[in-house]
């Protein structure tokens, strides 16, 4: 245990391994009547939550454990006490509401802490903080667009003064909704490329006459936890000239040997423009950002809608937040711990996989529904991810791992997967699916 010292002069405390409380993060309890509702597929209520005394009147069974493998909170910082006391100070000390939007008078000196912090991580002049990644995703989108009609005599851009925007076909809903937004305004033109395709994406590129041009991605796409070609995107930005955007949402505090994210673990931070991430899923907080340059941030408090008409963060989040980036860097042993489970679930099940989150592609609606029937009667949270959320007969389990399972909780899974699936007949092809937009 050590104390590490912020910039304000806060201590925060440290810890150099995995303490009893983590293990709160991936261990949960769901009452009796929405484990049933689950069981038959009907939404539930949330009767009675996560929580509560596991045995009711007569020793009677009024809760389910379960062991989650279908989170985000990838480094089990949600129940990290340090953050929670940052949060809890922060609330003795100016309540809870933010009081508005950020460029009226949400904006305090945690959330300026917490934007240097990640600006730092990421590497870049400057950092805003969204309320949500959703929307920090749709503000950098829309305020993309706005260069054309800012730049356009008419106010109107033609057709060649148009930005031209190339997307992964699979990329994140946030990313689309904001291009559709762009789009709609008449900015944008909307050029997909199959996932992960350089060459296809090369060829759009090639034979593009609008001068503006950017490249949007995911960096480790949500859904079959592949990572961008990374080093290719940066060869293609050399040689093309354009903007590129990254959705680091999965990747920030997980990769990288500092939590820089994807580009870090690439080598190439440089040749990222806009840096778009999360606080909901690995920081576990709530919040959104986008780490780009000076003008980057200015353009985008100006023209994002979603950032300018949203209330700012609660000050106890930016200052829940601030402490989990600082955690995030000074406990290495939970990026170490969450590879390591990544490496145990491919030598233990033979599936290859390429980050923490595994998808288990298995066909149609009903086979996915068996498997996470199966898994939630063995005590396990594994979700049947199904259309709209993937295209049709791609239909799978979604596992991800955290820093804060154990080598035996894998295994454990391991054992009940194989009960209600063949890991040999699993598929994994994202590039041949549909694409979103």
């Amino acid at each position: 245990m050590a104390r590490s010292r912020g910039d304000e002069g806060d201590e925060y405390e440290v810890f150099d391994g995995m303490r009893q409380w983590d293990r709160t993060s991936v261990e949960v309890s769901v009452s009796i009547p929405t484990f049933q509702k689950w069981l038959h597929d009907e939404p539930s209520n949330g009767e009675e939550g996560f929580s509560g005394d596991a045995l009711g009147e007569g020793g009677k069974e009024r809760f389910k454990k379960l062991l989650l493998f279908s989170g985000n909170d990838y480094l089990g910082l949600s129940s990290h006490p340090t953050i929670a006391n940052a949060a809890a100070s922060a609330v003795q000390e100016y309540g809870m509401g933010p009081k508005g939007s950020a460029l009226i008078c949400g904006y305090t000196n945690y959330h300026r802490l917490l934007e240097s912090s990640l600006a730092e991580l990421k590497k870049k002049e400057d950092c805003l903080v969204c309320p949500t990644g959703f929307a920090a995703n749709m503000a950098a989108m829309v305020a993309i667009g706005s260069v054309a009609s800012l730049l356009a005599e008419s106010g109107k851009p033609l057709e060649n003064e148009k930005v031209a925007v190339f997307s992964d076909a699979l990329n994140h809903a946030s990313i689309i909704d904001g291009i559709r937004l762009a789009e709609r305004q008449g900015n944008v033109e909307v050029f997909v490329y199959r996932h992960c395709d350089m060459y296809h994406l090369n060829s759009l590129l090639s034979s593009c006459k609008m001068k503006r041009k950017v490249v949007v991605t995911d960096s480790l796409f949500s859904m079959d936890g592949d990572f961008a070609p990374m080093e290719e995107l940066s060869q293609l930005r050399k040689k093309h000239g354009f903007l590129l955007a990254i959705d680091d949402a999965h990747g920030t505090f997980v990769c990288g040997e500092n939590g820089g994210g994807v580009a870090e673990q690439f080598n190439c931070e440089a040749d990222v423009d806009l840096c778009v991430g999360t606080l909901s899923k690995a920081a576990g907080c709530h919040g959104g950002f986008i780490a780009c340059s000076k003008k980057w941030k200015q353009l985008i408090q100006s023209r994002g809608r979603s950032f300018i008409f949203s209330t700012a963060i609660p000050v106890p989040m930016a200052a829940a937040a601030y402490a989990a980036v600082v955690v995030a860097r000074k406990e290495g042993w939970r990026r170490k711990a969450i590879w390591e489970r990544v490496k145990e679930f491919e030598a233990l099940s033979g599936v290859q996989i390429s980050s923490p989150i595994i998808s288990l592609v298995v066909g149609n609606q009903a086979k996915a529904l068996q498997g996470s029937r199966y898994l939630l009667k063995s005590g396990f949270h594994v979700m049947a991810i199904r259309p709209p959320t993937v295209p049709p007969n791609s239909c799978r389990l979604r596992v991800t791992l955290s820093a804060t399972h154990t080598t035996e909780d894998v295994k454990k899974l391991i054992t009940a997967l194989s009960s209600c699936l063949e890991f040999r007949n699993i598929t994994h092809i994202p590039s041949s699916l549909s694409p979103k937009l």
